[in-house]
């Protein structure tokens, strides 16, 4: 360490407010460049070259410097611009992992509380149909069966469960009108699985 530096460091070690203001002023804005060089962001640069200032100041008594004051700031800066890099990796990592852990169960639950909306709003709607009409839909809708089949199981011509059929519709589809992009939505998704 030359002469100047070695009094300058001193004269801080022992409490000098002047001297360290004045190390602070000549390397400030220089050490801030070399910050940004590293984090890209210059009030990043500044935050960390400050936190680098204060960390000398309060490490006085403690310090040895083999070099120069100058050397020693820069490595400070150095060092503290590579701990925020690892902060700032980290930071982003949580981030992104929480939005790809938190948006699927979200957008899971969403859907779960629709498609239940949506299965009551259907259940409703079937009251609202006459009982033999509700019957048939059951048999087609849930049942899967076929037209013929319907008619067999109940009795009745192929004629009158599609009548009954398309009784079903036109009452299920005024009363769920409300409800369609839901249905879209429902089925989207489905389609996207």
């Amino acid at each position: 360490m030359q002469a100047t530096d070695q009094s300058v460091f001193f004269a801080i070690r022992s409490g000098d407010i002047a001297s360290f203001e004045m190390l602070f002023n000549t390397y400030y804005s220089t050490l801030c460049r070399f910050a940004v060089s590293y984090l890209r962001d210059p009030e990043d640069a500044e935050e960390v070259v400050q936190a680098s200032f204060i960390g000398f100041w309060e490490k006085r008594e403690s310090i040895s410097i083999d070099t120069s004051l100058k050397a020693y700031l820069f490595r400070s800066v150095r060092n503290a611009c590579l701990n925020e890099l690892k902060r700032q990796k980290v930071r982003q990592l949580h981030a992104s992992q929480v939005a790809m852990d938190g948006e699927p169960q979200s957008e899971a639950s969403d859907r779960i509380a629709m498609k239940q909306e949506l299965e009551e709003k259907i259940q409703e709607a079937m009251s609202c149909l006459p009982e033999q009409c509700r019957l048939i839909f059951q048999m087609s809708r849930f049942e899967e069966l076929k037209y013929k089949e319907i008619a067999e199981q109940l009795g009745l011509s192929v004629k009158t469960v599609e009548n009954q059929m398309g009784k079903a519709l036109k009452i299920m589809r005024e009363q769920l009108k409300d409800y369609l992009p839901l249905i879209i939505i429902l089925m989207r998704g489905l389609l996207e699985l």
